[in-house]
Order: C-alpha cells, then sequence, then structure tokens
C-alpha cells in the first residue's frame, strides 16, 4: 500500500525540524540592526502573485503607508509596528514590530485582502525574522478577520514554543496542544529569515501550511480528523473562513516578548513559493 499522505508529509515535516533546529544552533545570530544581506537572488524572491506582493521599498516614513495600516485591538500599551531601513529580506526595507508582553500591547501592520481574486484558493507567503524563541504561552503573529466567524480572528502564532492556528471564536487550536500534537509542529527559528507560507481552501474549509517551503503535518486540516492534529479543529462542523485581512504583527496573552521583522508578502491564488 502506498504511503498517505499524511504519512509522506509526516516523514518531510520531521526532517525540516531537525534541519531548522540545526541551522539555528550553528548559525550566530546577527545584530538585528546591522545593514541586511541582500544579494540578488533574495530581492529576486519579493513577490509574484496574482493577488498583491508588497516588499515595502516604496515605504517613504517610518508609519506604514499604502495598502498597509497599523492597528491595535481594544487597548493599546508599548508595541510597535514602523518601516525599518536597516533590516531586510530582501532591498533595504522591512516592517519591524516590537512586541511586548501583555495583551494591550499588540500591534499589527495590515492591509485589506480586497484586491486578492474570487474563488475558494487563498494563498499567503511572507518572511519573517525574530530575536526570541516562541514562549509557552500563545502568541500570535498574524492573524485574518473572518466574516464567517462572527468577525473573530484566525489566528497564526505558537504555543508551547511551537507554530500553531488559532480560532479566537472558540479558541480551538491546530494542531491540539497535546506532547504528540506539539511535536507534529515546529519551532519557528530565530534569527534567520524564514519563510511561512499557508493555504486557505474557502470553501471546504482547509488548511495547508509551510515553512521554508516543506508542509509541517501538524498545521494541516484535510477534512478528515486525525487525533492531535485537526480532530478538536473540525470537532466544530462547518467552518468556511472568510477572511478579509492579513495583519502581521504581535499579540502575546501573557509572557513573550519578541522584536520581528516582516518583509517579501504575497497573496493570491496559486501557491507563491519561497522563490
Amino acid at each position: 500500500m502506498a504511503p498517505s499522505r499524511r504519512t509522506l508529509a509526516a516523514t518531510a515535516a520531521s526532517l525540516a525540524v531537525m534541519a531548522a533546529l540545526t541551522t539555528t544552533a550553528a548559525t550566530a545570530a546577527p545584530t538585528p540592526s546591522s545593514p541586511p544581506s541582500s544579494a540578488p537572488a533574495r530581492a529576486a524572491a519579493a513577490c509574484s502573485a496574482n493577488g498583491f506582493c508588497e516588499d515595502f521599498e516604496s515605504q517613504t516614513g517610518t508609519v506604514p503607508s499604502g495598502r498597509w495600516t497599523t492597528s491595535v485591538a481594544n487597548c493599546s500599551g508599548t508595541g510597535t509596528a514602523t518601516v525599518d531601513a536597516t533590516v531586510a529580506h530582501g532591498g533595504t526595507k522591512s516592517v519591524r514590530v516590537t512586541g511586548r508582553a501583555g495583551y494591550c500591547n499588540h500591534a499589527f501592520a495590515g492591509t485589506s485582502l480586497s484586491g486578492v481574486p474570487g474563488g475558494s484558493e487563498l494563498y499567503a507567503r511572507f518572511w519573517v525574522r525574530h530575536t526570541t524563541a516562541l514562549p509557552a504561552q500563545h502568541v500570535t503573529f498574524a492573524a485574518l478577520r473572518d466574516t464567517n466567524d462572527g468577525g473573530k480572528d484566525l489566528r497564526m502564532g505558537g504555543q508551547n514554543k511551537a507554530l500553531q492556528w488559532n480560532r479566537e471564536s472558540d479558541d480551538a487550536t491546530l494542531p491540539a496542544q497535546s506532547p504528540a500534537g506539539v511535536a507534529l509542529s515546529t519551532p519557528l527559528p530565530v534569527n534567520t529569515w524564514t519563510c511561512l507560507e499557508f493555504r486557505l481552501d474557502r470553501s471546504a474549509g482547509r488548511l495547508d501550511t509551510w515553512v521554508n517551503g516543506s508542509l509541517v503535518t501538524g498545521l494541516v486540516v484535510d477534512g478528515t480528523p486525525t487525533q492531535d492534529v485537526d480532530q478538536q479543529w473540525l470537532a466544530r462542523g462547518g467552518w468556511r473562513p472568510a477572511p478579509t485581512d492579513l495583519r502581521l504583527g504581535w499579540e502575546s496573552y501573557g509572557e513573550g516578548d519578541d522584536t520581528l521583522w516582516y518583509d517579501d508578502v504575497a497573496v493570491g491564488t496559486s501557491r507563491i513559493g519561497c522563490g
């Protein structure tokens, strides 16, 4: 019998985790404010999508502008989102988020998805760099407002030191936060640029997530409930996300200071890849 999609994905994800941890441990962390390495190959990876692309090179001030706005929800504190001309993945600029622990210290730079073509498939790709390992407590670094879920957020972030998705409306997590579930996810390496991609099938309620091009088994909703992965997520039937925006930033619900940079964002209706 041929191996299943989940089995193949699990093998690939395990290899990806080991590679990520090895790379993180072996690479000395550069000073975040040092000039970026802007090789032509990195600059060429900036954008290719049929929705929109953003490399932040056209930003002229320190406050994100154009299609981007800064926002906080409910309360504000010391978190900030600014344009940074000292650290970038490709080119010379990125968005820097100074994230502080505590709910009111959240800060995001966001954009509407109104210009993305319709259809069931929604793909997004962004590069992120951060300074502090994901904490044990829940944090969010990307969010999409879901009009099919009462305007609540679909949140990408971390918990138990690994990547996770969280549905704000019922606090469901992907994967389940059991030891077995967390082991099927992966950390977010620090002090290096990481390519994060996700696919939302809006008509079928499915979700795929890639880190540096490798599918992460624990971050997949494939419609078949799997213990420790998407069983909890699918327990509430009929999830059909209709996101209206994409926000990149930081929100913690207890512990967790972090500084993050975002660059080379692309959103469309087919997979964009890491370039």
